[in-house]
């Protein structure tokens, strides 16, 4: 059965920002091996590091996302990829007339996915980089001479004001024009202490930004469409299951504590956290483009790239697995048991981090330094902390993400379609996922091979000893202090020892 979405794709250009990041480098790969007979893809790339885009772009095809690529012995479609020197950051995005030149004569689709996700970079930051990276981006669109769609990868949390959001473009929180004066014209003292004023209810302002960029694209007047995904995860299916190289959202979570550093996490576990796996992103960029050019409606198109109104996830579904997938699949490179719990609240949280993450962290970093080592555990946890007064309206705070469009554009595809580029996250069962994302994270990100596994689990044997010991001696230290200090009878003393348990529960 033919896909007529790859059939979109044959002998096309392509053009894509961002194309070395999560979602980048994933909508790359599946570009390549569900759409064979594209032309070439042209990815804006800038150099970094002392290294020029042709080692950049070189690198990138190393990526552990194109193993699948390699085994199926497919690498000659790295050919199709042509790195193009730019910064969305930059006036005219940085091109040369002769890349400019290139992009305007071939180009048919573009994926705009650059963006700065830092939620504590400032506001002149994010405005240079979203903002006027988008209307960079749309003038060039102008100009492009074939050109059959843009799609702008947007954020379902731009709409963080609202708690019921649909798929449509809400009004700007600002006039644009303002806020660029503003911009170009105040310190950054002063913009940063004006900064809460101007974003008024937004959370920050990469939200605040990427609202005002939809306005960007939505006055472009060519052919264009959104995608607003929530919380990017890990792979449900492609190009493998658990797949992830990015360190945000539950894949973070389950990197520091698989190593045994992260033991507690505030979390609202009743509340639904709207998670989407990072193949379903892809396919729903690669998808709204082939429609924007199938569909007789040339309106602009929203669509919400999320999980909360059709298959929500809440942590409390699965509180008791995550530690069993824990102990399951440790890692080598562990530094202790692990074992993760969730605490309801920030104030909670910061008083457990004192006992199990802080302490430790300043004996571990003393030893380190001992043995000629980088000590990094204490400001990594200094930073946890930090960050957290950033991210709490999004740990505590529930949204409804509805997307009825984007379900009904599923539904609107060949059956073909529907296996190859499938937008439907209903069949998705969270436990399996999570089984699945936790492997991935001890594969691509603590980089431990599954033939690993069993020394992994022979060391979590070791590890599991030495916790219950340090346990039954932190236990037996408190007896013994509070006999010491009150002069009390070892059977009253006997009450601390359950108290101090369900304080210090899994320490």
């Amino acid at each position: 059965m033919a896909s007529y979405v790859t059939d979109f794709y044959n002998s096309k250009n392509i053009f894509i920002t961002g194309g070395t990041g999560f979602v980048g480098v994933c909508l790359i790969e599946k570009l390549l091996r569900c759409c064979p007979d594209i032309k070439n893809i042209y990815l804006l790339m800038r150099p970094k590091k002392g290294k020029q885009i042709m080692e950049r772009l070189e690198e990138l095809t190393k990526n552990s996302v194109f193993n699948r690529i390699r085994e199926e012995k497919q690498t000659d479609l790295f050919k199709k990829l042509i790195a193009i020197a730019g910064d969305v950051g930059e006036e005219n995005l940085g091109l040369s007339s002769q890349d400019r030149t290139i992009l305007i004569d071939t180009v048919e689709v573009v994926f705009h996915s650059a963006a700065t996700l830092d939620f504590e970079a400032d506001l002149k930051t994010t405005t240079n980089v979203n903002l006027l990276g988008t209307r960079r981006i749309v003038q060039l669109c102008r100009e492009i001479k074939r050109l059959k769609v843009l799609v702008h990868v947007s954020s379902a949390y731009v709409n963080a004001v609202l708690h019921n959001v649909d798929e449509i473009i809400y009004p700007a929180p600002a006039d644009i024009n303002t806020i660029l004066k503003l911009v170009d014209t105040l310190d950054d003292a002063t913009l940063n202490s004006k900064t809460p004023e101007i974003l008024k209810n937004h959370p920050n302002p990469y939200t605040f930004t990427k609202h005002l960029a939809e306005h960007e694209v939505l006055n472009g007047g060519f052919p264009a469409t959104i995608v607003r995904p929530s919380m990017i995860a890990g792979a449900w299916k492609e190009p493998v299951p658990g797949w992830t190289i990015s360190k945000n959202g539950p894949q973070g979570f389950i990197l520091g504590a698989s190593k045994g550093i992260i033991r507690r996490l505030p979390v609202a576990k009743h509340l639904i956290y709207d998670y989407i796996p990072v193949d379903m992103v892809v396919n729903s960029l690669i998808v709204a483009a082939y429609n924007v050019d199938r569909d007789s409606d040339k309106g602009l198109k929203v669509y919400h790239c999320t999980s909360s109104t059709c298959n929500s996830f809440k942590w409390e579904s699965v509180e008791k697995e995550i530690n069993i997938y824990l102990h399951n699949y440790p890692i080598r490179s562990a530094v202790w048991y692990p074992y993760l719990k969730f605490l309801p609240s920030l104030f909670l949280f910061r008083i457990s981090a004192i006992f199990v993450h802080f302490i430790p962290a300043y004996i571990l970093d003393a030893i380190t330094r001992l043995c000629g080592g980088r000590p990094i555990l204490v400001r990594l946890h200094t930073n946890v902390n930090r960050s957290l007064e950033r991210l709490e309206k999004f740990i505590f705070q529930e949204w409804r993400f509805n997307n009825p469009r984007l379900l009904q554009l599923h539904e609107s595809l060949s059956l073909e379609d529907q296996k190859l580029f499938t937008l439907d996250v209903r069949p998705l069962i969270w436990k399996d996922y999570f089984t699945d994302l936790i492997q991935g994270v001890r594969t691509y990100l603590h980089n431990e091979s599954p033939k690993s596994l069993p020394k992994a689990r022979s060391k979590h044997k070791i590890l599991t000893i030495a916790h219950l010991g340090l346990q039954a001696a932190l236990l037996g230290l408190i007896w013994w202090l509070v006999k010491i200090l009150f002069a009390t009878t070892w059977t009253k003393t006997g009450l601390v020892v359950p108290i101090t348990y369900i304080l210090f529960d899994q320490l």
